[in-house]
């Protein structure tokens, strides 16, 4: 028998997602796609599909990537979603994998039905609140086509319970997204009176109510930075500007847009603030958890509660109850050793969702099967 006969059969690990435009859901899939590339033996195919198609992530050179060679044509959309879903189907039986793992609420429908009556195993992971309703269509798709999905990531324990009260799988695995390491190499930075924040500039993200409970502290020597762009067309940046201006506080509640060097405000704060009330899983608060940063948060559905510690890295803090809220920071701002001290347990406590720890339990999980 040649020696060859003996070798392992490569692994073929299928993802698949609309697209790999900014944001948090296509940053995860890149992690995970960067990582398994890595692994001896397997062969990683990237699937595309949306209307949109973008690549804004780096994705390595031994991705074999898989898009559509013509646009999805928004004024025929029926006749080209069902072009699309003939395609998806038509793709990844011609890959032929061992595993599939696709991202995005209202997507992981979609693939479930373009690969109904294959035998590939498909792993589906929703990005959103878990408790969020999707609307009559995307709720029939859910309860019709995830129970025969190979298996459901959830973000978060509360994600599980939710998925498995809703009877839509018994196989489901709790894992967090990886958290990139925000470290400034060696190189020292000096920190500032800076309370941070980072999100979109939309309705649920609640930045007003955030400037209300910076404004009420009444300490002069800070800052508040916003970090985001507006989004889902609700102009935020008008409205939020409108808030700061009122509220005379243009030189201490600075919106800063988009930004490309996030990095160095992560380092440069002092306090990370976040009052959303909507997450699935958090990446700003574990990137500031990173950055050695203490977290007041809204305990919010999902999310925070996972990855913050009330009273050893931060606070979490009932939902809207802005009173407690403002105690908790002033306090934070006004104790340097107690920020420090927490500073030190968020950089401790993050390890848990290192990129290489988080990816090792997706590829664990998708492939048991194999």
């Amino acid at each position: 028998m040649k020696k060859a006969e003996f070798r392992e059969k490569r692994k073929k690990i299928c993802f698949v997602i609309p697209s790999l435009q900014s944001g948090g859901m296509e940053r995860v899939m890149t992690e995970l796609v960067q990582h398994f590339a890595k692994k001896t033996g397997v062969d990683v195919h990237l699937v595309l599909y949306g209307k949109s198609r973008a690549v804004f992530y780096e994705i390595p050179d031994s991705i074999h990537l898989h898009i559509p060679e013509w646009p999805f044509n928004n004024d025929r959309r029926f006749l080209s979603t069902i072009r699309t879903l003939a395609w998806v189907r038509r793709t990844i039986k011609k890959i032929e994998p061992d595993t599939v793992l696709c991202f995005g609420e209202y997507w992981n429908s979609f693939v479930l039905l373009a690969l109904k009556g294959t035998q590939y195993p498909v792993y589906v992971s929703d990005r959103c609140k878990p408790d969020k309703h999707l609307g009559k269509r995307h709720e029939f798709l859910r309860k019709w086509l995830y129970p025969a999905a190979a298996g459901i990531v959830a973000q978060t324990g509360k994600a599980r319970e939710v998925y498995l009260q809703k009877g839509l799988n018994q196989n489901i695995r709790i894992i967090g997204n990886p958290i990139r390491e925000i470290s400034s190499n060696g190189v020292r930075v000096k920190k500032e009176n800076i309370i941070l924040t980072v999100g979109r500039l939309i309705d649920t993200k609640h930045h007003d109510r955030l400037i209300e409970i910076f404004d009420q502290v009444k300490t002069k020597d800070w800052k508040l930075i916003i970090i985001g762009g507006d989004a889902i067309k609700q102009d935020g940046m008008t409205r939020l500007k409108n808030l700061v201006e009122q509220k005379e506080l243009k030189n201490r509640v600075i919106l800063t847009g988009t930004v490309t060097n996030v990095e160095e405000y992560y380092l440069k704060s002092m306090i990370f603030a976040f009052t959303s009330s909507s997450e699935g899983f958090p990446n700003v608060v574990g990137e500031a958890m990173s950055a050695g940063l203490p977290i007041i948060a809204y305990d919010c559905v999902a999310g925070p509660s996972d990855m913050i510690e009330d009273e050893k890295n931060g606070y979490l803090v009932e939902l809207f109850d802005d009173e407690t809220f403002k105690k908790k920071l002033k306090n934070l701002m006004q104790n340097d050793t107690l920020r420090k001290k927490m500073g030190i347990e968020s950089r401790g406590l993050i390890q848990k969702y290192s990129a290489d720890r988080v990816s090792e339990q997706f590829y664990t999980f998708i492939t048991e099967s194999i």
